[in-house]
Parts: structure tokens; C-alpha cells; sequence
């Protein structure tokens, strides 16, 4: 057989890589736009559920992945001046160019033919192959092509975002929220290497129009940034990579394949940020199409299965993905409630954590939120963790 990978992001990488040394008389050629070394964004980060089950079907790519990894078992938030630990939420996180790197290296071992600074104008140049795997991201020409034939959706959220690094280095993944005399802003940040920090700044649209950052150049909005947040940055500055202001895009597909056509990833549906979801969401779509592609000899008949296997699982964290965005778009609201109830609001925000998983899941916060709830004194946000 001979397949088409069009992106060479985590999922198409992946996916690659996964087929041509499960398969090594299969052509597999890889196209991605950009040079080998570009990328935007700085880090990526995976749950210890993302990573155990990346584990359970390929060992090896995560042992050679995890030594490069920063890792933590705490979420902070800071809220007013105050902050709180929520324990037992672990996460890893790594670089995104060197992930891409990594997995390319890997493509590269098994014999794949990457095509780097190769744009594909059209699906008529990729007419000899026998499948098309489109991981070319939000902005995908295959989907676009046909978005008619995968009943395409595309709607925003209202609030806007900017993805920054910095070379703050922060303990654990952490979420803090400033009120302005204008609006409220949050910032996600984490560490992704020993030197340097993912940090993306969020506000709702009227604390953004109220900032005229529509009116403001990539510099200035950087600089207002920083000054909002100089008490988390303590004296670091923030690094720029094309970092500008977006609207997050909810991308959904009902029909996942068209004709020979697959999308994965990105190009197939996106998760919220604030549930860290999106490469491992691409990595897993690679997984379960291996696995459909090999269960059946008959192309469309393997595609249906991939559909059917994964959809279910991927529409259930979409959904908690859009609830989790839902609460975003109101956090200046639940800023207004003392520390303890905030966290508890934000930790059970997607709607899949109850009271019961959170006593097994992080049971030091949640003794001490059930303590300020029974009268011990710090859900009125005057405590510290």
C-alpha cells in the first residue's frame, strides 16, 4: 500500500511512523509545509492516563520520550494573592520542537519519506496513493476540499488567548488569575525544560476590547501582558513565537473519512486547551487508525471501523472539553468566590470529576476544602497551601 501523510505534526508523525514499522514493504510518504525545525508554541503536556495509554501500545516510544520530560504531581491555582494545591493530578510535559524532533528521528529510522517545505496545493497531486491521511491541522486542505462530505462544524469561543513562553521555571502546572482595573486576566503556565516555561495568557473579549489590544502590535500586547502578570513572572520576561491574540476554534466532523481520505487530530476535532488534550488526542487517532487499517483488507470498510472504535471516545472528552471552555469564559465570575470554592469550582469544572473521585484523586485538597466547608476557616481565600 501506498499512504499519503499530509502534516507532519505529532499525529501525522505518528502515525507514520506507527504504520511503516508495523509495515515495512508499505510506502509511507510524509508532506508538511514547514522546514524540519519549525514549530509555534512552546510546550505540550500529557496526563499520566494520556501517557499510560500511549505506554500500553508502544513502550518503547515512551521510555525514549519520558527522560526529556518535566513532571509533577500538583495543580496550583493563585487567586488574589493566595494559593492552593490540588494533589494527585499528575502531568509530564516536553518541549514541542523537541517532540517533533524526536518523532522525526523515529519516521526517519523506519524508513518513512518526509517531504519537508512541501505544500500540497491540491488532493490531485497525491492521486497515486492509496490512502490519504490529512493531520494537517485546523486550517487542513482536506477537510476544507470536502468539508461538505465530512459534515464540517466550525464555531469560536468567545474569549481570546495569546500562547507565550518564559524563562520563569514554575513547580507545577499552575493557573493564576489577576483582576485589573479593566477585567480579569488568567495565565496557564507550566515548565516544559529545565530553562524555560509555557505561559498562556487568557481574558474574556470585553476585558480584551478594554486593553484595545485589537489596536495593539505583537510587542505592545506582550509588554501589557507582562506587566499584568510581573508578580508571576518575577523580573522574566515573556518570549514571543507567533504569539498573537486567537479566538480557540471548535473543529468537529461527523464523517471522519470521504472516499480514500482520513483526518485525525486537529483536523478532525479540537479540545480545549485548558484540558491539555490536543496532541495526545492526534497520537491516540493515529493508534486507532493502525489498528482499524489492519483489522480489515477492504479500505473503506477499515475507515468505518476507525470511525465507529473511536468516535465515541473522543466525543465524551470533547464534550467535558467544552464544558471545561464554558467555565473559562466565566472565571472573572468565579473569581468572586473564596479560595477553596474556586478550586473546588475549577477542579470539577469539566463535569467528570464528583466528590467521590476527588476523596481517591487529591484527597490532602479535598480534606481541607471539606474542613473550610464545615466551618474550618479558609474558604474565605485568607489561607495558604
Amino acid at each position: 500500500m501506498r499512504i499519503a501523510v499530509i502534516g507532519g505534526g505529532p499525529g501525522g508523525l505518528y502515525f507514520a511512523y506507527l504504520w511503516k514499522k508495523r509495515h515495512p514493504e508499505d510506502q509511507v510518504d510524509l508532506f508538511e509545509q514547514n522546514p524540519a525545525d519549525a514549530t509555534w508554541g512552546f510546550g505540550v503536556v500529557f496526563s499520566d492516563q494520556a501517557l499510560e495509554f500511549l505506554r500500553a501500545d508502544d513502550p518503547e516510544t515512551v521510555d525514549a520520550i519520558a527522560p526529556h520530560m518535566e513532571s509533577w504531581e500538583n495543580i496550583t491555582l493563585n487567586l488574589h494573592g493566595d494559593h492552593v494545591a490540588i494533589d494527585g493530578v499528575g502531568f509530564s510535559s516536553i518541549g514541542r520542537l523537541e517532540l517533533l524532533q524526536f518523532l522525526q528521528q523515529r519516521a526517519l529510522d523506519v524508513s518513512v519519506t518526509p517531504r519537508f517545505d512541501t505544500q500540497i496545493q491540491t488532493i490531485d497531486q497525491l492521486g497515486g496513493h492509496d490512502l490519504i491521511v490529512a493531520a494537517d491541522g485546523l486550517n487542513s486542505l482536506v477537510r476544507r476540499a470536502y468539508e461538505g462530505d465530512f459534515g464540517t462544524s466550525l464555531s469560536y469561543s468567545s474569549n481570546k488567548f495569546v500562547w507565550y513562553g518564559t524563562s520563569k521555571r514554575f513547580d507545577t502546572l499552575s493557573q493564576t488569575f489577576v483582576k485589573t482595573d479593566r477585567g480579569a486576566f488568567n495565565a496557564h503556565h507550566y515548565r516544559y525544560s529545565p530553562t524555560m516555561s509555557t505561559f498562556l495568557v487568557e481574558c474574556d473579549h470585553a476585558t480584551w476590547q478594554a486593553y484595545g489590544f485589537a489596536y495593539k502590535d505583537a510587542e505592545q500586547s506582550k509588554g501589557i501582558c507582562e506587566e499584568v502578570f510581573a508578580d508571576t513572572l518575577g523580573g522574566h520576561c515573556l518570549v514571543s513565537n507567533k504569539s498573537v491574540w486567537r479566538n480557540f476554534p471548535w473543529v468537529w466532523n461527523e464523517h471522519w473519512s470521504f472516499k480514500n481520505m482520513v483526518l485525525i487530530g486537529d483536523a478532525l476535532h479540537s479540545a480545549h486547551f485548558s484540558i491539555g488534550s490536543g496532541t495526545r488526542l492526534a497520537i491516540e487517532d493515529a493508534i486507532a487508525l493502525v489498528k482499524a487499517l489492519e483489522s480489515d483488507a477492504h479500505l473503506s470498510t477499515a475507515l468505518h471501523r476507525y470511525q465507529a472504535a473511536r468516535k465515541p471516545v473522543v466525543q465524551k472528552l470533547v464534550n467535558a472539553a467544552r464544558t471545561s471552555a464554558f467555565w473559562y469564559e466565566h472565571f472573572a465570575q468565579h473569581m468572586q468566590l473564596g479560595l477553596m470554592d474556586f478550586a473546588y469550582s475549577y477542579i470539577t469544572r469539566s463535569g467528570r470529576i464528583d466528590d467521590s473521585r476527588l476523596r481517591h484523586m487529591s484527597p490532602a485538597f479535598m480534606a481541607r476544602y471539606e474542613a473550610a466547608k464545615n466551618g474550618g476557616g479558609d474558604s474565605d481565600g485568607e489561607a495558604t497551601a
